[in-house]
């Protein structure tokens, strides 16, 4: 793999766009709608403009508004057109403002934007994020819209610079696009078909984000497991999660999302004898209903389901699943959803994201016949989202005892500030929120700590000091890569090594993404508690 002829960095050109008349650099903010890979997206994006010479508005207005949109859940244009409904008032009183609107929905949509918000500056799509900065000089320079998009790739987005949000974690994308063709959706139609980076790429860029300070990654893809079959090399996946797991220093990796269909035993036993694999899995059912799978086109039945499960667990016995369950899809039967619940029941997932089914237009389920009415959607919803809870609850009581090592977290723990608590992710991906006994060492994040499971809730689990003794801290790079990010942020001269010099932090790559992003970058992801829509 070593061998592998590496692609080159896209290098962005410094923006005669990105200064005003005054010289002064203009500011940008993202905002991201959608999933891992828009998120993985609004750093290259967040990169590209900074590399042109566009400075973070820092929860100030800014001169440039970027909106990275998504197309998967029906209120995705509702969201997009109120956004752009409030920017519009917001340009009029502010002098030279841009809007640019990117990502899936802009690729679906394409013209339609700009007839529905005129106001709107650039519009590009998934295949061509590098150009937005050329975009928006050309935009301004002209004084007109730009409508860019592209019907295939035009650089891998993994080339593009970038701005990490966490120091400790970062994304790794080791493919793009999908072959499948689930009825449901419409992702391939947006993303094309599947591209698959080489495998000395992938592992050269989680080594830079290793030797910048980050200790885990997640590899990203619309389905991973199917990765290598542009090469073919049908264990390609396996092998990377074996090679990656070499990488001194690098000390958690995981990934998102495989399809049942393609994942087979090579996958788990990479998973299960590699020790940086995570023992955590989200495996996406859709539905529990062998006929309602054979309707959405997903080449797996119940049983088949069931038994990946079965041998990741007997390999694994620890490994937390989750998974994406869709509800009311044409033809859904009250006996096809007795299925969907029966699976969910044996399955015991640690958590499942649940979903009313929505017409997506463009699908080929948009057009089924028997569409199920809302409120029998709405009342099964209710019950599956019952059902999913309790088992959560108890899967997490389980854990009660059990000692478990913590990535200390950034901002995961809403009320960790009135609760005096920190929070870290154990190495199932589960949310602990711990103390941190008076006396005891405050772990940074990026830092690991030892803790003991005291109390479960159904979405995340307690660690409470019982015997008031220190907290058990191992410092690690990435908690001093975290110290660095801190004190550049604050102006602060970067510590030496121990040669005198300063430390080099390195490029800025990939991040985990996270309900605020530094640099401007705002996102909000696909799974929330309160949509129940996708």
């Amino acid at each position: 793999m070593s061998s592998e002829t590496l692609a080159r960095p896209t290098l962005i050109a410094p923006s005669s766009a990105a200064v005003d008349a005054s010289g002064k650099a203009r500011t940008y903010e993202v905002r991201t709608f959608g999933c891992q890979m828009n998120v993985h997206d609004s750093e290259r994006l967040t990169g590209s403009l900074e590399a042109a010479g566009y400075v973070s508005a820092d929860g100030e207005e800014a001169d440039v508004v970027v909106i990275n949109t998504c197309a998967v859940r029906e209120n995705a244009d509702n969201k997009l057109y109120g956004n752009l409904g409030y920017l519009a008032s917001v340009k009029r009183r502010h002098e030279g403002m841009q809007i640019a609107v990117g990502g899936c929905l802009a690729q679906k949509d394409k013209n339609v934007i700009l007839e529905k918000a005129p106001w709107v500056d650039v519009v590009f799509g998934t295949h061509n994020m590098g150009s937005l900065p050329s975009l928006l000089e050309r935009a301004r320079h002209n004084g007109e819209a730009q409508l860019e998009i592209l019907d295939s790739l035009e650089t891998f987005p993994s080339t593009l610079p970038t701005k990490r949000d966490s120091s400790y974690s970062g994304w790794v994308s080791i493919s793009v696009g999908c072959n499948n063709t689930c009825t449901f959706c419409i992702v391939p139609a947006l993303r094309g078909k599947e591209k698959d980076r080489r495998p000395g790429e992938v592992l050269a860029e989680i080594q830079a984000l290793v030797d910048d300070g980050a200790i885990e990654v997640t590899l990203l893809g619309q389905n991973v497991n199917s990765y290598g079959v542009e090469f073919g090399d049908r264990f390609a996946f396996s092998k990377l999660l074996r090679a990656a797991g070499q990488i001194p220093g690098l000390e958690r990796i995981r990934f998102t999302s495989p399809h049942p269909a393609a994942f087979t035993d090579d996958v788990i036993d990479a998973m299960a004898e590699t020790p940086a694999v995570m023992p955590q899995l989200h495996m996406p059912l859709q539905s529990g209903s062998d006929a309602i799978l054979k309707s959405m086109r997903r080449s797996y039945r119940s049983t088949k389901f069931l038994g990946i499960l079965e041998r990741v667990r007997a390999q694994m016995p620890h490994a937390a699943i989750s998974t994406d369950i869709i509800v009311g899809f044409p033809g859904e039967t009250e006996e096809d959803f007795q299925e969907t619940l029966r699976v969910v029941e044996e399955a015991r997932f640690a958590t499942a994201f649940t979903f009313q089914y929505s017409i997506r237009p463009g699908t080929p389920a948009a057009t089924m016949p028997d569409q199920i009415p809302k409120e029998v959607v709405q009342e099964r919803y209710e019950r599956l989202a019952e059902l999913t809870n309790r088992i959560s609850w108890e899967e997490n009581q389980a854990v009660i005892g059990r000692e478990v090592e913590l990535l200390v977290a950034n901002g995961e723990g809403r009320k960790d500030a009135d609760t005096h608590r920190m929070s870290g992710r154990a190495p199932d991906s589960r949310l602990v929120h711990f103390d941190v006994p008076a006396g005891s060492e405050i772990p940074r994040p990026g830092d690991m700590v030892t803790v003991v499971v005291t109390g479960a809730a159904p979405f995340h689990l307690i660690a409470d000091s019982t015997d008031g003794a220190p907290l058990r801290v191992r410092r690690t790079i990435a908690g001093e890569a975290w110290d660095r990010m801190q004190a550049e942020s604050c102006g602060v001269p970067t510590p030496a090594d121990a040669s005198g010099a300063p430390r080099a932090t390195g490029p800025v790559s990939l991040g985990f993404p996270s309900l605020r992003l530094q640099g401007g970058a705002t996102t909000i992801p696909i799974y929330t508690v309160d949509d129940s829509e996708r």
